[in-house]
């Protein structure tokens, strides 16, 4: 009751679907939370790593709200996990390309600090959004390791796909964080020594040019 107190109040009561948008997401955290569940579901703790700088409580209430308006859900994973993990709804995955749209315009703004911290998961759709498939060649597989985290990479035919999990026979495997990936990617600089694990550095020149950032406003 107290939830539904909350979101009433702070209604834009505006027929216009931008408003009632901001509405089910508005409040701050809400996007990237899902931003974080584009790839996948992931336990309270996984989040919270990946949001550093929300607190466990705000963190909490975004989860709640967000399920109460339909865009995620929770579950609990069978045994041997047993662990409860939240996951985007059908309809909630359905917002990744206002997420990546949203990104795209705001990496115009002349304030934009690519520099900042970046989530393993931000790193992934940022590849989605500013992917040339114009200029995709040969077919070319990554294999990212973030710590704990792995993510497979692959364009082939003209599509980019990425998603968790180890590669079998990738043509590159890199060790870092999102960060330095990134800068790597986007041009701010080098891959520090020893972050290309296995493979021709090569692959990496050619799958980085691939993407670019647009220009600023």
């Amino acid at each position: 009751m107290k939830l539904e107190k909350i979101t009433k109040a702070r209604r834009y009561e505006d027929a216009c679907g931008t408003a009632h948008a901001l509405d089910l997401v508005g409040e701050r955290w809400a996007l990237l939370v899902m931003r974080e569940l584009m790839l996948g579901a992931r336990r309270f703790g996984d989040l919270r790593a990946s949001l550093p700088g929300v607190s466990a409580n705000v963190l909490t209430q975004r989860l709640e709200g967000l399920e109460a308006v339909g865009v995620l859900r929770r579950r609990r994973l069978p045994p041997p996990a047993s662990v409860q993990v939240y996951e985007l709804t059908d309809w909630g995955r359905e917002a990744e390309p206002i997420i990546k749209g949203l990104g795209a315009w705001a990496a115009r703004s002349p304030s934009h600090d690519p520099s900042l911290p970046l989530s393993a998961v931000s790193l992934m759709l940022s590849f989605r959004t500013m992917f040339k498939a114009e200029r995709a060649g040969e077919p070319v597989t990554l294999a990212l390791r973030f710590g704990e985290e792995a993510f497979v990479v692959r364009v082939a035919d003209g599509v980019l796909t990425t998603e968790r999990g180890e590669a079998e026979t990738p043509d590159l495997v890199i060790a870092g964080t999102p960060p330095e990936v990134a800068a790597a990617v986007y041009g701010f600089r080098a891959l520090p020594p020893g972050a290309i694990v296995a493979g021709d550095p090569e692959t990496f020149d050619r799958f980085a040019a691939l993407f670019d950032l647009p220009p600023k406003a």
